[in-house]
């Protein structure tokens, strides 16, 4: 460890190493007190010798090394004293707020106070001085204490034989202030040149446009005299050269025009007025007419000196345009007011009329809505004798077969088919044109299912007519209402076949368009002509090629508002005596979201009893009675009730819940369905599979399916559906699988899930 800090002053440097010499020396010298033998004490002399030579050579370097930085410190403080003296500002450098350094234009520039100005002067006494001195003529700003302690500062200096200076202060990062005397002498004389300059050149162009004004301009002193005039001011009021004068007197130039005929006397009394309105808000404008008919503008406007400039314009002219364009408008008005008598007649007449068709419209509006009450509210009367008719002869077509009566019993059925599915059609175009919230509503769906379900149930009627029907698969997801959909495809598929000869073709699927899905239905039929095809949409439209008796045309009209209402694009292609293709384009939406893939009913049993016990629960006799014959026809044991009190009694009369129930939902009074599931749960204590058949087609009952477990089934009932799911709903829950619950659309097929 070295014994001497390098980062101290030599001196202190030198005091030290001959303390440690001393010390070193002492310790040779005590040889009684080392107790070494003489080789040792030799050994240590050498080793003390050559220490303090060393010490001795650090000590002259040291002081060399001092009397350089000494040198170079005098040579760098020369250098600064020349380069300041050198320089053409004055400059001084401030340490602490003390003058430190300065060169000799910074301290001689002010003469009476240049003794003042040494090393050491504070800077808020220099600047005491400054504002002291004799030669200082005036500051661009007064210097305050708060300047002094401002890291910058800026004044320009008016000396004395007309100099200028401009004092500039900043302050470095070490805290020292510099100084900076500049003179801008030069450039404060070549400002005022030019602003001089310029002033006189201001005055000659104001004098140019002051002498090529088209209006006439006088200006009058605050004492009421002329003092400068332009030549279109004479010649406006038609007075002779040297008529107007400087000095002339306002009163003594209006007696004048007076004389002259220029203007009227009664003009002198008025000038009064004008001119303490002028007073009072400083300008003033007025239209004056003269003698020979002239009009003029006279505007009069106050000037800083107290006097005013009257600027004087010939609108003549004008004046008599705006008294024919005032004449004409007068005139104008009067037609016009003649007019509007006769278009408030007219108005009153339209007013009438439109009042007219507004009754009538409304009238129209409430037929149409009194029609869509009646169709909504009386869809389930309609359809119970329907249901009930369609059991029975499905009944009395099983009871029949191999006898005489069996093609009367087809013949029945036909007549009832038809009449079903006119039903469905008015009924369908009755709610889709009702105000209803839940009308339509749309949800995510397998396309493929209901395509699906439209091949199946399409199958015979294309193999009784001869045609083949062809379906593409697919299993695009996509947002639409599952009843009316379905009701659409069904229409499509229908129409195709009934209007394609024997031998001919169907085929239906679906396409992807990027985000779109696009269902079409091709077929090699009839075709339809140009003419037809812009109102084969509208209801009762039929082609003109259509054979009689071949539908009422209600297909198609339920197909447009279907997808008007749901937003998908429809449009179609058509050829005579080729064949024709209906599209329907969809959003398209992913295929892992939605509803989950139904679950088929289970297939026909053909000849195995249907050994189940049924309960059903229906408020209409003829109904009732048809469905318990046919659910024993199938071998089920039937518990048929007209009430929920009347089941809870058939279910603890028989001690035992029930395999199946099949429920109305509209039963009487506020009796209904839903209460007899949840009656009939609650006494068994046994979750008894449930489906609701019904003439109801709201999202709410559908949403309560979903809820309470139970599958909804339309009317009129299906048959070739409703053994099926009634054998899989009784087996799936023997195997302590519930089923999962969805919605048999208008009885054309059964959507679990």
């Amino acid at each position: 460890m070295d014994l001497i800090d390098p980062s101290e002053a030599p001196d202190i440097q030198v005091a030290r190493q001959s303390k440690i010499i001393a010390a070193l020396v002492r310790r040779a010298t005590r040889q009684n007190e080392v107790g070494t033998t003489a080789y040792s004490a030799f050994q240590s002399a050498i080793e003390l010798q050559a220490q303090v030579a060393a010490k001795t050579r650090d000590l002259e370097r040291a002081a060399t090394e001092l009397e350089s930085v000494q040198y170079d410190r005098e040579r760098t403080r020369r250098n600064l004293d020349e380069a300041l003296s050198a320089m053409g500002d004055g400059l001084a450098l401030f340490t602490d707020k003390q003058l430190d350094i300065c060169n000799d234009l910074f301290q001689h520039l002010l003469q009476d106070v240049s003794d003042q100005v040494v090393p050491g002067l504070g800077l808020t006494g220099y600047f005491s001085l400054l504002t002291q001195s004799a030669h200082v003529l005036s500051l661009d700003r007064r210097i305050t204490s708060a300047d002094v302690a401002a890291p910058a500062l800026s004044v320009v200096i008016e000396l004395t034989e007309d100099r200028w200076y401009r004092l500039n202060m900043e302050r470095t990062s070490a805290g020292t202030r510099i100084l900076l005397l500049t003179e801008i002498t030069s450039i404060v004389r070549q400002n005022r040149i030019e602003k001089e300059r310029l002033i006189d050149r201001q005055a000659d162009y104001l004098q140019a446009v002051f002498e090529n004004m088209t209006s006439g301009v006088c200006t009058f002193s605050s004492t009421g005299r002329v003092m400068m005039h332009n030549l279109p001011f004479r010649q406006l009021l038609g007075l002779p050269y040297g008529a107007v004068e400087k000095g002339m007197s306002l009163h003594s130039l209006l007696a004048f025009l007076t004389r002259r005929g220029v203007i009227e006397g009664a003009t002198i009394s008025m000038v009064e007025q004008w001119q303490a309105r002028l007073l009072r808000s400083g300008r003033f404008r007025q239209r004056v007419r003269s003698v020979t008919d002239r009009v003029f503008d006279l505007q009069a406007n106050m000037l800083p000196d107290g006097g005013f400039l009257v600027e004087l314009k010939d609108v003549t002219l004008e004046a008599r345009a705006t008294e024919m364009l005032e004449n004409r408008v007068q005139e104008r008005t009067a037609e016009l007011t003649r007019a509007n008598a006769r278009l408030t007649e007219q108005y009153d007449e339209k007013a009438r009329v439109e009042e007219e068709l507004r009754f009538a419209k409304e009238r129209a509006e409430a037929a149409v809505s009194s029609k869509t009450r009646f169709l909504a509210a009386a869809s389930h009367d309609l359809l119970q004798p329907i249901n009930a008719a369609k059991l029975l002869i499905a009944t009395l077509q099983q009871n029949t077969l191999g006898s005489p009566h069996a093609a009367l019993t087809e013949r029945l059925k036909g007549a009832f088919t038809s009449i079903e599915q006119l039903l469905h059609a008015l009924l369908d175009i009755s709610r889709l044109d009702s105000i209803e919230q839940d009308a339509v509503t749309a949800r995510t769906l397998n396309l493929g299912n209901i395509l699906q379900g439209v091949y199946e149930d399409q199958t015979p009627l294309a193999e009784q007519k001869g045609a083949k029907l062809v379906m593409v698969p697919c299993n695009h997801h996509v947002r639409s209402d599952p009843v009316y959909l379905l009701r659409s495809i069904q229409n499509l598929v229908v129409n195709a076949i009934q209007y394609t000869e024997p031998g001919g073709k169907v085929l239906f699927g679906c396409r992807r368009r990027g985000d779109k899905v696009e269902l079409q239905v091709w077929d090699t039929g009839i075709g339809i002509g140009e003419e037809d095809q812009t109102r084969i949409f509208e209801e009762f439209a039929r082609a003109g090629n259509v054979p009689v008796g071949s539908g009422v045309g209600l297909g198609l009209s339920i197909v447009e508002r279907t997808c008007r209402h749901l937003g998908h694009r429809l449009w179609m292609s058509s050829e005579l005596g080729v064949g024709s293709v209906f599209c329907i384009e969809m959003d398209r939406v992913g295929d892992s979201i939605g509803e989950s893939e139904p679950v088929k009913a289970a297939l026909s049993f053909g000849d195995v009893p249907l050994d189940h016990i049924a309960l059903v629960v229906e408020n209409d006799a003829d109904v009732l009675f048809a469905t318990t014959q046919t659910l024993q026809g199938w071998g089920a044991s039937v518990l048929p009730a007209a009430s929920t009190e009347e089941a809870v009694n058939f279910v603890r009369d028989l001690g035992m819940p029930p395999d199946i129930m099949l429920v109305d939902y509209q039963l009487d009074g506020a009796d209904t369905g839903l209460r007899t599931i949840e009656a009939i749960r609650r006494e068994t204590g046994t979750n008894v599979p449930a489906i609701m058949i019904t003439a109801d087609r709201r999202e709410s009952l559908l949403r309560a399916g979903k809820r309470m477990d139970f599958t909804v089934m339309t009317k009129p009932l299906q048959l070739s559906r409703l053994r099926p799911l009634i054998e899989w709903k009784v087996q799936e829950h023997a195997a302590g699988v519930q089923p999962k619950v969805g919605h048999d659309t208008a009885g054309q097929g059964n959507t679990l899930g």
